[in-house]
């Protein structure tokens, strides 16, 4: 399935429809990043960001509203970032479709209450073992020590993430909706907005190349 086409969702939604007879929750989890000055971003970069980023979140929330939630409710949970809230060097693409799905998730979250669907968000600060920890510079940040000025002193897990979506589409949020859960230890409080060391990364790897 390809977020950006809407009728690659709609046979996979019927035949999520036809195979399981429902759809409870829908994640929103599709996502393109990469380090990158604003300068050397392409126009066509930045869009297929938007694209996957943004346009996917719409376009799947929709296809399964219309096809499912409309008439037998649901949760959707969107997952997001922290870059947006004070602005971040080389995330421009990345933040800037975060935001838009920020919100969205508070729109659709008004829309769609009435039909018993619930739209909440999760944002995730530096999670190991993924794969935009790597892409990101996680590594390098923790052997740079920058860690240490998170309120909790270190990265995060996808069990700790697992944890955080579950309760957003469960019932033990049933009165919830519209919100954006922030799970990055206090990361986004306290970090230092460290343009140089970003900038510092991104020519490192060119150096490289």
């Amino acid at each position: 399935m390809d977020v950006r086409q809407p009728e690659t969702i709609l046979a996979a939604v019927d035949e999520t429809l036809k195979t399981f007879g429902r759809v409870d929750i829908l994640i929103n989890n599709a996502a393109g990043n990469f380090l990158c000055p604003a300068t050397s971003l392409s126009f066509n970069a930045f869009k297929t960001v938007m694209e996957i980023d943004t346009m996917g979140t719409f376009n799947t929330s929709k296809v399964i509203y219309d096809k499912w939630f409309k008439d037998h409710g649901g949760s959707i949970v969107n997952i997001s970032a922290t870059l947006g809230y004070r602005g971040q060097a080389l995330q421009v693409h990345a933040g800037s479709a975060k935001a838009a799905n920020d919100a969205m998730t508070r729109h659709l979250a008004v829309e769609w209450g009435p039909s018993g669907v619930r739209v909440n968000t999760v944002a995730p600060g530096p999670i190991s073992g993924t794969e935009g920890y790597r892409r990101l510079g996680g590594s390098h940040a923790e052997t740079a020590g920058a860690f240490h000025s998170i309120p909790l002193q270190r990265a995060g897990n996808k069990t700790e993430m697992a944890h955080a979506v579950l309760f957003l589409a469960s019932r033990a949020s049933s009165y919830v909706t519209g919100s954006v859960l922030v799970a990055d230890g206090g990361a986004w409080l306290t970090s230092a907005n460290d343009v140089e060391r970003l900038l510092g990364i991104v020519s490192s790897r060119s150096a490289k190349l």
